[in-house]
């Protein structure tokens, strides 16, 4: 006999995540009679995990994160080829004939502050070339951007890259001066809780440089704080996360996320 429909948050470790406490809030906000949790499922109990979920009537859906976002591929179908261009998924959801389709909100959710800033043309920086950079890249590209400048470790890596999502520009070591870019991102884990802090001289960017910082441990970065201090427009690492939580939301209840109390799901994220 169904239960109570529900969703999740699928990895190992998952106890810190946050989207439960982001999908409750929604599903309370709207007076939606379902449930989202956490559930920590190990590598190898991966597929067997999708197969319980597929016959359940009661699952929506699973968001998905470390160590399985590029696992995942091998347990569900791939229909927008997401493998070779951002190599990761982060949600799942089932189709009318019982199938397992995966999907990545990541790219929409980092553009969604961006919707009503012209970036066509407008030169970009972008600091790292993980899996969160290709995200932001794919993004980047289909708002047709001017020159990247990719900072990291390995900037063989970072050219590899802009090459792949068909953008101009170069890779530069993590240390090379910033240019004067009008948007610069942080899409590395540089500035998160327990990584080294990223130290950026932003002296080179004009007065109307915007400088968006995907990390929200802490919320308030040093490169934010930096970047507040020129009097920047800064976007923190909230909003990301909040835009593509709201786009899987949609896909699990279909219902749309009451997005106008963002202020009040902000306070509730900043106080757990």
């Amino acid at each position: 006999m169904p239960g109570t429909p529900f969703a999740e948050v699928i990895g190992d470790p998952i106890a810190h995540s946050k989207s439960p406490i982001i999908h409750r809030f929604w599903l309370q906000a709207l007076g939606i009679e379902a449930d989202y949790v956490a559930t920590r499922v190990t590598a190898d109990g991966l597929a067997a995990h999708f197969r319980l979920r597929r016959d359940d009537p009661d699952w929506r859906g699973s968001n998905v994160t470390l160590p399985h976002k590029q696992a995942v591929f091998d347990v569900v179908d791939d229909r927008a080829g997401l493998k070779t261009t951002l190599g990761a998924l982060n949600c799942v959801f089932g189709d009318a004939d019982g199938g397992l389709v995966g999907t990545n909100t990541d790219a929409g959710g980092f553009l969604e502050p961006l919707d009503d800033v012209p970036l066509e043309g407008k030169a970009v920086a972008v600091v790292g070339a993980g899996g969160a950079a290709r995200a932001v890249l794919l993004a980047l590209a289909s708002r047709d951007v001017g020159s990247v400048t990719l900072l990291n470790r390995t900037p063989d890596k970072g050219r590899a890259l802009l090459n792949q999502f068909g953008l101009q520009g170069d890779a530069v070591p993590l240390d090379t001066a910033l240019p004067p870019v009008d948007l610069l991102v942080n899409a590395s884990s540089l500035g998160m809780v327990g990584q080294p802090p990223l130290a950026l001289d932003l002296t080179p960017l004009p007065a109307g440089a915007i400088v968006y910082d995907i990390v929200y441990a802490p919320l308030e970065t040093p490169l934010l704080a930096a970047a507040r201090a020129r009097g920047l427009t800064t976007i923190d690492g909230l909003t990301m996360l909040i835009g593509q939580a709201a786009l899987a939301f949609e896909i699990f209840f279909e219902a749309h996320a009451p997005r106008d109390r963002d202020a009040e799901l902000r306070a509730l994220l900043t106080a757990a």
